[in-house]
């Protein structure tokens, strides 16, 4: 009888302990679970915007309305959402269009022991080579953030070197090195 209540008082401990796991989440975690997916959506929809923004692409729109649900499953969907647009996006600027072109410009133009960070006093920085008034022209919401050339990503060079060649100016900028290319 004694090992049979010891045993009844087993299985309803596990019991309880099973049960608790499937018992609803509280207010308190409810809640935090949602800033959480609002956060993750506000962050992707940034990250989206942000390479937009670099490829001069105009932004995807959004009405925030996950900012007036509390549907925990639309949340979700959100998320998963602006996760994948930020993907695309992110993938999209990795590539620019004339991406072979600007790396083999950069193998010509930077210093081989600082690469895009080519920095070497004359003037021109980055893995391009950009003079300033060719960062003002192009690249001013990145020279007023982040400095001159030499402190953008390599991606963010590129970009603004794409700016100046879809604005007519083609590979000229880089006159000799474009030559070296074969580029014109």
């Amino acid at each position: 009888m004694k090992h049979l209540s010891v045993r009844l008082l087993i299985v309803a401990v596990a019991l309880c302990i099973g049960l608790s796991a499937f018992a609803r989440p509280t207010a308190a975690s409810a809640s935090s679970t949602r800033l959480a997916q609002l956060e993750a959506i506000a962050e992707f929809r940034i990250d989206t915007w942000r390479w937009q923004s670099l490829m001069k692409k105009p932004r995807t729109p959004t009405h925030f309305t996950e900012r007036r649900t509390t549907d925990t499953a639309y949340l979700r969907w959100m998320r998963g959402l602006w996760q994948r647009r930020a993907e695309r996006a992110e993938r999209q600027a990795e590539n620019p269009p004339h991406r072979a072109q600007w790396l083999c410009i950069h193998r010509y133009e930077r210093d081989p022991a600082q690469g895009w960070r080519t920095h070497t006093g004359n003037g021109y920085y980055g893995g391009l080579q950009m003079d300033i008034h060719f960062q003002r022209a192009y690249g001013p919401e990145l020279l007023r953030r982040k400095g001159t050339a030499n402190r953008w990503t390599a991606v963010e060079q590129m970009w603004v070197a794409e700016r100046a060649h879809g604005s007519g100016r083609g590979f000229y900028p880089w006159p000799n090195t474009a030559r070296y290319c074969g580029l014109i």
